[in-house]
């Protein structure tokens, strides 16, 4: 099928649950020429009806999270990882601190909110609201899981603080620790429930010893607990807040309309402006208010979703959301029980909890196990080897796209050997070494075929990764020029997505010491950047010939960002992996290559993997070396992702290029994984010192092996 231009931008600003469903939907049935980024603080969102379950130690932190990565992937959108402070409603951007804008055509918010208690003196400093749930839930798990007598309180008897406090006194008595929780509200406690409902829960409560204070005011926290209005002291080691649901700041500077701070919005979820949308706890529905609950976000996602599809078609009446007057609370009690209130009737017990627990478990599973959508059938007929050019998986991005080191090499054999006294190659593939008068400058090249639907960390990785050469051959930066091809779309988003790559590559390069001096731009099938880069030398460069006897080899950053971009690519990645790949991948190393600049070779672990890249340099020296496979480290994830057979599709010609290496563990297979703006590998002496130092820049630096042996590119693996 064809692919068509793209030309709208959809920005979902929250992975709140009525987004998340929306983006399975996506996935399901995506709109033809439309672009879609979710913009959330973290690469996952916790689900707020197996908190209480969380808190009591029934559930792990990852049954709680929801992983948007792996959502975005299913649904072909980007995903920017940032709190949004700001909405331009006339220029149509959405601001982040440390990026560019982000332009939309239409947009739609679910941030939720914060339970905080900014006008309770003391909270800020020594207590923690219940929401955001991600932060509280780090918060918690430490608290719970220390040791010795423990004291809480909860401020706000609704139904939310009430399950919180019979979780956590559940929660401490089943690690045996002697604890105290309190429960305090400034007037009836449970007011929201139906009379027989809220007595059940009262029993519950103090089955589980809570000890309930109402018509309490609190005046304010302090380190040692509550102070109350008549001046007692509740003693607490851990304080929450689950008495009020507050907006984000930022909402009530947009220009939008809001209602107390919240989004106010029509039936059809569209705020003042009817380009952007609000869903969940951050939207106020002016018609019809209801109190602040996952359920109705949960309802609104398909209305959301299809409104936002007609909206960026420009075709067809909106729908509209009509909530329901009532609905199903499925109370936590502490315990694997549950009580039931909906109707006048107030069922309890384990019955109860089995029936949340597995419409919690339900509404989880249908956000993780997501359908494997069929490929497009081959045409037939089709010319010989097509099927095995293909593949059976996706064709890697970044340096896990790049052409075999065997092809290259028999490539690169056939060019004459260059007949200028002023140009010399240096070893390797992708480097050469000019003189201009007394000047030595070096000029290398790279580009990269996009793995991430971000142009912005796209374009930072790229230069990050072109950067690798120059910092490598111990030469400074100079200049840049730009190559860049966009998937085929309209001048506005052309104008959008080029001004990011831009404005992120210029801030990479720049810090480096490089400008960009121009480049070239067109559009193509997909996203591909690249980078032709000069530096200078103030002496000979460093290259992969020099390595001697008894030098340290020392490698600045983990390995693994192959096979869990390749996982990414499959659906079968942890986000926050996949997150620290990425982050690792768009450090710069400028400062690392200055502390490594009298190594007697260098260079940078990219496409070929670690193995190949320390083969170069075995090879071009004539030496062999000792690599201690424990020492060299790994990104999280990747090993065991490697265990379970996932691959780059590089990764057949890296193993078959070295002669005799044979890995015997996932953990040697990492070896040949390639590598995207991967470390620097180093042949120096007193590589402990130089890694302390790495260490202390922040740098995950390690010495790796050695140099040894003369047998020109052995790797002796122990």
């Amino acid at each position: 099928m064809m692919s068509l231009p793209l030309t709208k931008d959809l920005v979902l600003i929250g992975g709140g649950h009525a987004h998340a469903l929306v983006l399975r939907m996506w996935g399901m049935s995506p709109l033809p020429g439309a672009r879609v980024t979710l913009v959330n603080p973290g690469p996952t969102a916790p689900y707020s009806g197996m908190l209480p379950g969380f808190v009591a130690g029934h559930y792990s932190r990852d049954d709680l999270d929801i992983d948007l990565v792996r959502l975005a992937r299913f649904a072909g959108a980007r995903v920017i990882l940032g709190a949004v402070d700001g909405i331009d409603l006339d220029a149509r951007q959405i601001h982040l601190p440390d990026r560019p804008p982000v332009g939309f055509d239409v947009a739609s918010v679910d941030i939720g909110i914060t339970s905080a208690m900014p006008d309770l003196s003391g909270f800020a400093d020594h207590a923690v609201p219940a929401k955001p749930l991600g932060p509280f839930a780090q918060r918690w798990a430490a608290f719970r899981d220390g040791t010795g007598p423990a004291s809480v309180a909860v401020i706000g008897s609704g139904v939310a603080g009430a399950e919180l406090a019979a979780a956590m006194a559940h929660a401490l008595r089943d690690r045996s620790r002697d604890a105290q929780v309190h429960l305090v509200d400034r007037s009836t406690a449970l007011a929201a429930l139906r009379p027989r409902a809220a007595r059940r829960l009262r029993r519950a409560l103090a089955a589980q010893g809570v000890t309930l204070h109402e018509n309490t005011p609190v005046a304010g926290v302090t380190p040692e607990g509550l102070r109350l209005e008549n001046g007692d002291i509740i003693a607490a080691h851990f304080v929450t807040g689950a008495a009020g649901a507050w907006p984000a700041p930022w909402l009530a500077q947009s220009g939008l309309a809001t209602q107390d701070g919240f989004i106010a919005v029509a039936p059809t979820l569209q705020s003042s402006d009817p380009g952007i949308f609000a869903a969940g706890d951050c939207a106020h529905m002016t018609r019809t208010p209801r109190p602040k609950a996952g359920v109705f976000a949960v309802r609104q996602a398909p209305v959301l979703f299809e409104n936002l599809r007609r909206r960026l078609a420009e075709d067809g009446a909106l729908r509209s959301y009509h909530p329901q007057k009532d609905y199903l609370k499925l109370i936590s009690l502490g315990e694997k029980s549950a009580l039931a209130d909906r109707f006048g009737l107030a069922p309890s017990g384990s019955l109860m909890w089995r029936w949340k627990d597995r419409i919690d478990r339900k509404f989880m599973r249908k956000l993780a196990d997501l359908p494997e959508m069929a490929p497009p059938p081959l045409p037939v007929p089709r010319a010989a080897g097509t099927s095995d050019a293909l593949g059976d998986k996706p064709m890697c991005g970044g340096c896990g796209a790049k052409v075999g080191r065997a092809a290259l090499g028999a490539a690169l054999s056939r060019l004459p050997a260059p007949v200028r006294a002023d140009v010399t190659p240096l070893p390797g593939d992708d480097a050469a070494l000019l003189l201009t008068g007394g000047a030595r400058q070096v000029m290398t090249t790279d580009h990269l075929r996009a793995f991430t639907a971000d142009p912005v960390l796209m374009a930072r990785i790229t230069a990050v990764h072109a950067l690798g050469d120059i910092w490598a051959m111990g030469a400074q930066p100079q200049a840049a020029t730009a190559s860049i091809t966009l998937p085929r779309m309209s001048e506005a988003l052309a104008e959008r997505s080029l001004s990011e790559i831009l404005i992120a590559a210029g801030e990479i390069l720049r810090g480096a010491g490089a400008e960009i001096v121009g480049g070239h731009s067109s559009m193509g099938d997909e996203l591909t950047i690249g980078f032709t880069l000069t530096g200078l030398c103030d002496r000979a460069p460093i290259t992969l010939s020099g390595a001697r006897e008894g030098d340290d080899l020392i490698l600045t950053r983990p390995i693994g960002s192959g096979v869990i971009m390749a996982a990414e690519m499959q659906g079968r990645a942890r986000g926050a992996d996949v997150v620290q790949a990425l982050a690792s991948m768009s450090r710069p190393q400028g400062d690392a290559a200055k502390l490594l600049r009298d190594a007697h070779a260098m260079t940078d672990v990219t496409g070929f993997g670690l193995a190949g890249h320390l083969h170069g340099i075995l090879t071009a020296s004539g030496v062999g070396a000792r690599l201690v496979l424990d020492a060299v480290p790994l990104l999280a994830g990747a090993e065991a992702l490697a265990a379970q057979g996932v691959r780059s599709t590089l990764y057949p010609q890296n193993l078959a290029a070295i002669p005799g290496l044979a890995p015997d563990s996932p953990r040697a297979e990492l070896l040949c994984d390639p590598q995207t703006a991967g470390g620097l590998l180093a042949a120096i002496p007193d590589g402990a010192t130089k890694v302390r130092q790495l260490r202390s820049l922040g740098h995950d630096a390690a010495v790796i092996g050695c140099i040894a042996g003369d047998w020109p590119g052995h790797i002796e693996i122990v």
